[in-house]
């Protein structure tokens, strides 16, 4: 999809777009008369208003014919002017880029003048990331006439900045783009059918990502894995054809010698379940369960092309879990890289014993902090349903900073209790720990079980598993992968520089 944006002082003419998308509070609506639209027959608002066809409220939508130098106008309710967020502007964006896609229009403009006295450059922003997100599609494996066409160029145009503003207006636009650029690679990643996406797939897409940007790319294969001694992670991928990656991106935007923050993303390629294999419907969108190290790898890009003044690495634990002669059995102990036994009682819950290895290893770095984030459980589906993810974690103000920045973004983050009255529940009496906790607080025992290999570092859990995929579609969000977290963590790694 090629994309160009541009911004004017201008009034508006044909030229310029085939549309005007107009976002509109109710109390805006309500003053406007026919001198605010003079491309429109005066007796057309009366009918609108009237009818009661459009009123300002929020998501509502009409799209009218005006004459030859304004062809079409869109208008979109932002609701009432005092509940006004981010969160509605990135919704107008969304809804308006969904509506004119549809009935094919490729040149847009957005009339700034209609919404009011408001920091321009973060209306920019607000409006062009709703229409970035929601003209994310992933065709690669559709014929030309089963997808939109792949040539479509899309313009898009703010009318009403200023000259003063330009500046700050194209900065925000640019950033903006490369963040969402980032959201795509991860939509593209977890999108991608795991007979093409195995774990040495994640590592040539991390090298490729090295070679194009400032990060340096490292991958351990299975015989380094084995050398080092990552038990936990060994015993996921045995049952396997494809054989593990760890995948590490380093990105020194900071000060040598500065102390990382470390990313880690749960890396499974495709989750059958192993021996505890999982029931045959839905099993195709296991696709996903790769979709934590997904946003690491995408944010480890972003920030490089952000260029921010901070020191980062990026983890991704990459295997296949499998059922097969080899496969890892139900009662199986083994010793992770930190030298602690893990009795296995369940396959299926192999996230958190990859990630176990994984935040081992990377705790040798010596990060200032942590944050991993995973399709973990189910148990978090049933808790927060699929409007948040939970975030756990072991520093209060670590969580609270995540939480901020995931109001910024609208990728909101809910956090659970780690009380110690959880640790007794993956507690084995064969082994160190034991990977499942049974039915009760199944998200906040997964993150008791992570919280073992981190120690004293601070660290922070965000389980994904029901934000990282969208099984309907809606605007902004197609159907598919989100890239959920590669907005999060850049605005977390912004607030921090």
């Amino acid at each position: 999809m090629k994309v160009s944006v541009g911004f004017s002082c201008n009034e508006i003419t044909a030229d310029c777009a085939d549309c005007v998308i107009f976002p509109l509070t109710q109390e805006s609506w309500s003053t406007l008369s026919s001198v605010d639209f003079p491309w429109l027959d005066s007796t057309v608002l009366a009918r609108i208003a009237n009818d009661g066809e459009f009123e300002g409220k929020f998501k509502q939508t009409l799209l009218i014919h005006g004459d030859d130098r304004c062809p079409r106008l869109l208008f979109v309710g932002l609701g009432e002017e005092e509940k006004r967020t981010a969160k509605h502007y990135r919704a107008v964006g969304a809804l308006a880029a969904q509506q004119l896609r549809q009935r094919k229009l490729t040149k847009w403009a957005f009339d700034l003048h209609s919404i009011g006295a408001q920091d321009v450059s973060t209306l920019v922003d607000w409006l062009w990331d709703g229409v970035l997100l929601e003209i994310y599609r992933f065709d690669r494996y559709q014929s030309a006439e089963e997808s939109e066409p792949k040539s479509c160029a899309i313009q898009c145009s703010f009318n009403g900045v200023g000259d003063d503003d330009v500046s700050v207006v194209e900065q925000a636009l640019h950033q903006r783009e490369t963040i969402s650029r980032g959201v795509w690679l991860a939509r593209d990643l977890v999108n991608e059918p795991s007979n093409i996406k195995t774990p040495e797939y994640l590592a040539k897409t991390a090298w490729d990502l090295a070679q194009q940007l400032d990060l340096t790319c490292t991958v351990l294969g299975q015989r380094e894995l084995e050398r080092q001694g990552f038990g936990a992670l060994l015993a996921v991928a045995q049952g396997s054809i494809c054989e593990p990656r760890l995948i590490v991106l380093d990105y020194q935007g900071g000060e040598e010698g500065e102390q990382p923050v470390a990313l880690v993303g749960k890396g499974v390629t495709f989750d059958s379940g192993g021996i505890s294999l999982k029931p045959g419907e839905g099993m195709d969108q296991m696709k996903m369960d790769m979709a934590g190290g997904a946003t690491v790898l995408a944010t480890m890009a972003t920030i490089a092309r952000l260029e921010l003044p901070i020191n980062v690495i990026g983890v991704v634990p990459a295997v296949e879990n499998m059922p097969s002669d080899r496969a890892t059995r139900p009662g199986d102990i083994v010793t992770s890289l930190s030298g602690k036994t893990i009795e296995i009682l369940n396959t299926d819950a192999e996230g958190r014993l990859i990630l176990a290895d994984a935040l081992t290893w990377v705790k040798q770095k010596d990060p200032q902090l942590i944050v991993d984030l995973a399709t973990l459980t189910g148990a978090c589906i049933l808790a927060l349903g699929h409007h948040a993810s939970a975030v756990l974690g072991n520093d209060e103000d670590l969580l609270a900073e995540l939480q901020q920045a995931g109001e910024c973004v609208d990728e909101r983050l809910w956090p659970l209790p780690l009380f110690e009255e959880y640790i007794e529940q993956i507690k084995s009496s064969v082994a160190d720990v034991k990977n499942i906790g049974g039915r009760p607080a199944g998200t906040i025992t997964a993150a008791a079980f992570l919280q073992k290999f981190v120690d004293d570092t601070p660290w922070a859990h965000i389980d994904i598993a029901g934000t990282a995929w969208e099984e309907k579609g809606r605007a902004g969000q197609p159907t598919g992968g989100t890239g959920y977290g590669v907005r999060l963590l850049a605005e977390y790694l912004q607030q921090r520089c």
